[in-house]
């Protein structure tokens, strides 16, 4: 399915968006990726979900990637006699591993990792950072904490640690059965939560076994400390600012997100943007000002993809946010800043073959008369380069595996279409311009770019471009010349 946007557009289901007629009307209004919340929904419900998306898929034509998101290690205070309490600042407060029920004075921190990599002046904040308290003294299995920012604390409320690397794995017991059960299922990207550091990555891929790309979610001041060495072992980042607005000062954050994204493009890698895009539309079926201006700036800052959370899995109004962010992205794509913008920001790799022919092949398109760039990739490398160039005309990302496809589903500009085997770049180029008509990207008046890897089925090895007519008859002609 066509769109007329670059940017991608990440849905996450659930009770709002349970059924086929939903998904279907998602992806029409515009949902290029469907997410699977692994802390909501039980086997059986994500496996139904599962098999809608890929029903939808095979109705329309149209690859569609699932990402299903692991949960992490959850950390939560315990329980307490009343259900809740009122911290007053100044007031003294301890986290301990004792059993009882909490009160005004103390409540069981589940935790020992916690305690064991506490020092005292570290912080700890509770309820998304409603309630602050800095360490005063700790020890294996206590905290006495100093209460610097009051308020409520009731029962499991979670505990964010700012200020010290905890000894946690990213992966739980619970997200290693899940990550095995969604590999198995089919899913095509796997979001991490919790990452610390490049290890928690590199453990997720060998569990994986690469039967889903991995993409790291960037919620620590850890992670943003570790962020090259992140990137590097990754296939894809999420920028998740939800924790990483209560874990880091909120003025640090845009500044961050951008950064990332700057980082992630120089890469190849996709990068999403997430969490709290369109809050308001959970109960409203109109956004606020604010947060149309903050999905604009996602976009004018090159991220490939953004995402709806609760908007689209339990709001009120589902579809009416997808198509707010569809607009949102028509709108500021057509902005001649925005190609200013995107263009300025562009850096000269020059590193490799692969990256002279993809460079090539954009200024190609961009100062002769060219309807699209044509890259023929088995493995997706060739697309994430030619997308990372951020071209002005439409991108085909044309594979043989649907895998493949699916996946550069998450990717800035790229109109996925699988084709039959080829094994020779001829057999490419053909494929290529009935792509580029049956999308309606060109006619057969137009000329089109082409790059691939020869030999095929082996990634990274971009090093072929040829700029081809899209009637047949005169690339025959050209050929027997």
């Amino acid at each position: 399915m066509r769109r007329h946007r670059n940017v991608k557009i990440v849905a996450t289901l659930g009770p709002a968006s349970n059924d086929y007629d939903m998904i279907r009307a998602l992806h029409e209004a515009g949902a290029d990726v469907f997410r699977l919340n692994m802390s909501h929904g039980d086997h059986a419900e994500i496996r139904a979900r599962h098999a809608i998306i890929r029903q939808v898929e095979k109705d329309l034509n149209s690859p569609i990637a699932i990402l299903a998101d692991l949960q992490g290690p959850k950390l939560r205070v315990g329980v307490f006699a009343k259900g809740e309490e009122d911290l007053v600042e100044g007031a003294d407060f301890r986290l301990d591993l004792n059993d009882a029920e909490g009160d005004a004075t103390r409540v069981k921190l589940p935790h020992k990792e916690i305690f064991d990599a506490l020092e005292p002046g570290a912080h700890l904040l509770v309820n998304d950072g409603k309630i602050k308290l800095r360490v005063k003294d700790c020890g294996a299995d206590f905290a006495d904490c100093e209460v610097i920012v009051g308020g409520t604390i009731s029962n499991r409320k979670g505990v964010n640690v700012p200020d010290v690397t905890l000894p946690l794995a990213a992966l739980s017991e619970k997200d290693r059965k899940d990550l095995e059960f969604v590999c198995e299922l089919g899913v095509d990207w796997l979001a991490l939560s919790f990452v610390q550091r490049a290890a928690d990555v590199e453990d997720a891929r060998e569990l994986a076994k690469g039967r889903a790309a991995i993409l790291s979610k960037i919620e620590k001041p850890n992670a943003v400390k570790s962020f090259d060495d992140i990137l590097a072992a990754s296939d894809g980042i999420m920028v998740a600012r939800g924790d990483l607005g209560v874990e880091l000062p909120v003025q640090n954050v845009p500044p961050i997100q951008k950064q990332l994204v700057r980082k992630c493009r120089a890469a190849a890698k996709p990068v999403i943007v997430a969490t709290q895009m369109l809050e308001s539309m959970i109960e409203s079926p109109m956004p606020t000002r604010a947060e149309v201006s903050d999905v604009a700036t996602a976009i004018y800052e090159g991220a490939d993809a953004i995402m709806l959370s609760a908007e689209s899995a339990a709001g009120s109004y589902p579809i009416e946010a997808v198509t707010t962010m569809n607009n949102v992205a028509g709108e500021v794509e057509s902005d001649p800043n925005y190609t200013e913008i995107i263009e300025a920001s562009r850096k000269s790799e020059g590193i490799t073959v692969a990256d002279g022919i993809v460079s090539a092949a954009r200024e190609i398109a961009e100062t002769t008369d060219v309807s699209a760039i044509c890259c023929f990739s088995q493995s997706g490398t060739t697309a994430l380069l030619v997308s990372r160039e951020r071209p002005r005309v439409p991108i085909i990302a044309l594979t043989s595996y649907v895998s493949t496809a699916r996946r550069l589903c998450l990717s800035w500009g790229t109109n996925c279409v699988v084709t039959g085997e080829v094994n020779r770049f001829k057999e490419a180029v053909i494929a290529a311009v009935r792509a580029a008509i049956e999308q309606k990207l060109a006619t057969e008046d137009d000329m089109i770019v082409v790059t691939a890897g020869v030999p095929f089925n082996t990634p990274g090895s971009t090093n072929i471009l040829r700029v081809a007519p899209c009637a047949e008859r005169l690339i025959y002609a050209a050929d027997q010349e």
